[in-house]
């Protein structure tokens, strides 16, 4: 797993419309990236509408948010549409991005749930790790987002 302090790695992945985006397109905003197990889960549900329900806050902290997990596009798209998610989901298919970020799969099955907190130049400023938790990972990125603020 990477450490704080480190440059968050560079990846370009489709979103749920299948375009491509990239990590650096990002660059001078701070960027709230939350790897989840799976659309449609009860976790990943609670998890995504508590980051859908603090967008509002989020946002006063110049930050974006994005989630990723291995779902397809298209699955993205659905629990996106579902559950009014106003921020960017990526497909991680082969799962090179959660191998760069050194997230783990347990029983070779779910991705760990974390949460890494990323700086307008690009470092790593914070890392939530908490499977049974999900709606505590927006919670600590606001914290986060606080700490980076002021400074």
């Amino acid at each position: 797993m990477l450490n704080i302090g480190d440059k968050a790695p560079e990846f370009t992945l489709p979103n749920e419309k299948g375009e491509p985006v990239r990590l650096s397109d990002f660059r001078g905003k701070n960027v709230i990236l939350f790897f989840y197990p799976k659309d449609m889960s009860p976790g990943c549900t609670r998890e995504a509408c508590a980051f859908r329900d603090a967008y509002s806050e989020l946002l006063k902290y110049d930050a974006v948010v994005i989630g990723i997990n291995m779902d397809p596009p298209e699955r993205h798209r659905i629990f996106k549409e579902r559950n009014n998610l106003p921020f960017i989901l990526l497909s991680d298919l082969k799962g090179e991005v959660m191998k760069a970020y050194g997230v783990d799969r347990k029983f070779g099955l779910l991705i760990d749930r974390v949460t890494f907190i990323i700086d307008r130049n690009g470092v790593i400023r914070y890392i939530f790790k908490s499977q049974f938790r999900p709606k505590t990972h927006v919670k600590k990125a606001l914290e986060a987002l606080k700490g980076i603020e002021d400074g």
